[in-house]
């Protein structure tokens, strides 16, 4: 056959197997990867991989950096003013977390489609700086708003209406729950996935009833040895699993080893004056924190991208339990105690109930919100 009949008529469409073919100027495709698109969806990408994207006919074929885009990388820029002020208000109630038993940012964050993002974010923080900066810093403000308000504001309204002060939050977890159930919802509910959404909803349970009945009483931050401190910066990693695992409770964990109400009392400046030797306990419980943060959220973004479906059954778990352990904690029990030795009780009682059923309220209303704007993954 002669060179001429090789080629296509002119105005007829070549092959799909011609077109599949590498244009001039473009790099060759990869050995091993599938041949066909659908089957290059399904095959997952190494954390960290960059794939290169084919440059147009007649550029140069050398990859550029702006070429090079990880696959798995979400887009973390934010679009506009109200994707900012969605980050702030993220970072917000993960400072309330700090204060408010059961109270879950990483609920919020799936909620607003922004869960992957976070943990990106923070997982990749040294490898990626300046974007994962942009992306954490509003709620780096959002956080330091809501620990200062928690602290100031709702830590004293705790002590005038605990009940109450619960009731909402617990109504706003449980309104918010359908948005973490959505992640779940199509996948198939086999045996071991059941198996893991029974053990998420039990962690909580049982962290919550032994900071309740178990726990030793609260610990002194006086007189501490080196062992201590070394326990404070694993308490410090703990905090921050909470912070990235939907549905785990800081304040219940600290109550869990008696240190959550020493530390918030601490927080004074006769008391610094007294015992400067606390700041040492900041620190670790600091380095701790960012270390968990860093490494923790890593980890669950590598977990999720080999089996997503499979740990949202334990997540789902662990945030249905986190709303059951809002009415079951050290402080909540201290209440119920008082009302069992005969304190007034049905005006905090009444008032926590409405406010159960209007944070509920509002907060599925938000959801459904969300489903409207969002798209269904993160």
């Amino acid at each position: 056959m002669n060179e001429t009949n090789d080629r296509p008529a002119a105005g007829v469409e070549p092959p799909a197997e011609e077109k599949a073919q590498t244009a001039p100027g473009q790099p060759a495709p990869q050995g091993g990867l599938p041949e066909n698109s659908a089957e290059a969806e399904k095959a997952p990408a190494a954390e960290g991989r960059a794939q290169t994207v084919p440059a147009a006919a007649g550029e140069s074929a050398r990859p550029s950096v702006a070429a090079s885009v990880s696959v798995d990388e979400p887009d973390l820029r934010y679009k506009n003013g109200r994707e900012v002020a969605k980050g702030g208000l993220l970072g917000f109630f993960i400072g309330l977390a700090v204060i408010v038993p059961g109270v879950s940012g990483s609920t919020v964050a799936i909620i607003f489609r922004l869960y992957h993002k976070l943990l990106y974010a923070l997982g990749n923080i040294l490898r990626r700086f300046q974007k994962c900066v942009r992306f954490l810093l509003p709620v780096a403000l959002g956080l330091l708003v809501g620990f200062v308000l928690g602290f100031l504001a709702i830590q004293r309204l705790l002590d005038v209406s605990p009940f109450a002060v619960v009731g909402l939050f617990a109504g706003l977890m449980l309104g918010a729950f359908p948005a973490v159930y959505d992640e779940v919802r199509t996948e198939k509910k086999t045996a071991p996935r059941v198996a893991l959404f029974a053990l998420g909803l039990a962690v909580p349970v049982v962290i919550s009833l032994v900071s309740t009945l178990a726990a030793g009483g609260e610990r002194a931050l006086e007189g501490l040895q080196w062992y201590h401190y070394l326990l404070f910066l694993v308490l410090g990693y703990a905090v921050a699993v909470t912070q990235v695992v939907p549905g785990l409770s800081a304040t219940a964990l600290l109550m869990m080893f008696g240190y959550f109400q020493p530390l918030m009392d601490s927080v004074h400046l006769s008391y610094w004056r007294q015992n400067p030797a606390v700041f040492a306990v900041y620190a670790c419980l600091v380095v701790g924190f960012v270390v968990g943060l860093v490494s923790f959220s890593k980890l669950l973004t590598k977990l999720f991208a080999r089996c997503r479906g499979t740990a949202f059954f334990a997540i789902v778990g662990l945030s249905l339990g986190s709303v059951v352990t809002m009415f079951f904690n050290p402080d909540i029990f201290a209440v119920y105690t008082a009302w069992a030795d005969g304190a007034a009780f049905a005006l905090d009682l009444s008032l926590g109930i409405a406010l159960f059923f209007v944070g509920a309220v509002l907060s599925y209303l938000f959801v459904r919100y969300e489903r409207k704007k969002s798209v269904p993954r993160l």
